[in-house]
């Protein structure tokens, strides 16, 4: 059932009503038309768009475009006694969720999260000119104490949410811009956005909720406005617009945030939304896998399970990445990133968390000296950092550890996950050169963590702007060379036999008669 008490927003409202979360629209029950054939036509509607669309980036739209309007029209108000009108239009949207791969899953609220129509707002500066624009559905989870007793309430942003004055477009370096949201009896959710580089992020989320609004927390022991604040949720390309269907959750102190749907652009110069778009990880081709595991029975012990992968993920895209020192560019890298972890479930089963790094969404930082360097990698909560030195004596520099920090899926028994090594040898090419390695190479942190580098190419100290110096190829890829060039060898050999067998079984055919 997609029914739940929800608590009106609205001043002056009904204090808790069953209402059905993906209608906005509310009027009294004596409005209410209980005869209404709008389930039917939404059904037909659901019938064409699930034939001819697959995808959940052309789901959601077509079903706010076409479906909505006929279920807005039908029935504004829930009520338990109409259970004829109840059942049909929640036969139409168990059925519309359905069509969204990898929901089937996720809880009620989650589903119709991605149902919920998105809210439109704009930031203008003095002159009318528009800096921000973020169209988006955020729904709010937030865990409150009520005579002692610790209670949850669900709720989305309402549409009829309102920009506050607060709002800016941001004045050069002085401050940045900001878009802030008020909505019900003193809750507000601000966007600060900040620009570095070629990007633009959301440096910081925060949400003010008032404990006093005793519409939305009922018997709420405590009152007063409460906040909570995360730092960097969003990033997008400069001159882009950050597109992102899938939910990102947002977990703060009892409070979870929960952003879908959402289209959104900052430091906008033209006033409308950007042609090109930067997607969101979520979006793209998931390369996070939850493996199948296999139990194994013995006599003596109990059930022994391992992660089993069905289908090895794509090889990760190659970024590019580099950090300055004072002496200029010390570190200099090429190569695509895979995170491969193997980790207990709380079921006791064993599971296979494989991370691909995506270069655009992928930050850089490090440091360096005249005998180290360290190249830090950020990619959502995943961090690895390299930590290369120096042997002088013999004039090269090597991979000497890896740290690898990180979030595993919630199945996890300990979700947190921390893992280094700090004596490993790898990576080696003599200063001023560079090494190079096209096979996959997989650097082992411990024995339940790889990270796996694909085609890298990568210089430490002494190189010349952004170019690298005279290459060194990696053992495998010698290996790999090799063994065309014994087989052409044994190719050519063969040939040569044949040939030579050849010209003495024609000499022998021209020797004429002997003497006998």
């Amino acid at each position: 059932m997609f029914r739940s008490t929800y608590a009106l927003l609205q001043t002056g409202g009904l204090e808790n009503c069953v209402v059905e979360k993906d209608l906005e629209v509310l009027v009294t029950a004596a409005e209410h038309q209980p005869v209404c054939s709008g389930g039917q036509e939404s059904n037909g509607i659901l019938a064409w768009i699930s034939n001819g669309v697959a995808s959940r980036t052309g789901i959601v739209p077509l079903n706010s475009a076409l479906m909505r309007p006929h279920l807005k029209s039908c029935v504004q108000f829930w009520g338990p006694h109409y259970g004829k009108d109840t059942e049909g239009l929640e036969s139409v949207q168990r059925r519309t969720t359905e069509l969204l791969k990898g929901l089937e899953h996720k809880p009620d609220e989650e589903q119709m999260g991605f149902l919920q129509a998105s809210s439109s707002f704009e930031v203008k500066d003095s002159s009318g000119k528009v800096c921000i624009i973020a169209d988006l559905t955020v729904a709010f989870s937030v865990e409150y104490k009520n005579n002692g007793q610790k209670e949850f309430v669900h709720f989305f942003l309402p549409q009829n949410a309102s920009v506050d004055s607060q709002s800016s477009c941001g004045k050069d370096n002085a401050s940045h811009p900001v878009l802030v949201l008020d909505f019900g009896a003193g809750h507000s959710l601000s966007l600060n956005f900040s620009e570095s580089a070629d990007k633009y992020q959301v440096e910081e989320l925060v949400f003010h909720y008032n404990l006093s609004d005793a519409t939305l927390f009922p018997n709420s022991t405590t009152g007063g406005v409460k906040n909570v604040s995360h730092k960097s949720i969003i990033q997008a390309h400069m001159g882009t617009k950050y597109r992102c269907i899938n939910s990102k959750h947002i977990d703060m102190k009892n409070v979870n945030v929960t952003f879908s749907n959402v289209t959104l652009e900052a430091y906008l110069t033209n006033g409308t939304f950007s042609v090109n778009k930067t997607e969101c990880a979520e979006d793209m081709v998931s390369t996070t896998t939850v493996v199948p595991t296999t139990p194994k029975q013995t006599t003596s012990q109990a059930p022994i399970t391992s992660p089993t992968p069905t289908s090895s993920p794509p090889n990760p895209a190659v970024g590019k990445y580099n950090v300055t020192g004072p002496n200029g560019t010390c570190v200099l890298a090429y190569m695509g990133l895979q995170l491969n972890i193997t980790y207990p479930k709380k079921d006791e089963k064993m599971g296979l968390d494989l991370l691909n790094f995506i270069p655009h969404n992928t930050t850089s930082s490090g440091r360096c000296d005249n005998t180290s360097a360290l190249l830090n990698l950020t990619f959502e909560k995943t961090r690895v950092i390299f930590h290369f030195a120096l042997n002088a004596s013999a004039e090269k520099f090597f991979l000497q550890g890896v740290n690898v920090s990180t979030t595993l899926p919630s199945e996890a028994k300990n979700p947190k996950f921390e893992a280094s090594n700090n004596s490993m040898s790898e990576l080696l090419a003599s200063v001023g050169n560079s090494y190079k390695c096209s096979s996959e190479e997989n650097l082992q942190v411990t024995d339940k963590a790889l990270v796996n580098v694909f085609n890298v190419q990568i210089q430490i100290f002494k190189i010349d702007g952004d170019k690298f110096g005279p290459v060194e190829e990696c053992q495998l890829d010698e290996n790999n060379m090799l063994i065309p060039i014994i087989v052409g060898a044994a190719l050519a050999g063969l040939v040569l036999i044949v040939l030579i067998a050849y010209l003495i079984g024609r000499k022998r055919s021209h020797a004429g008669y002997q003497t006998i």
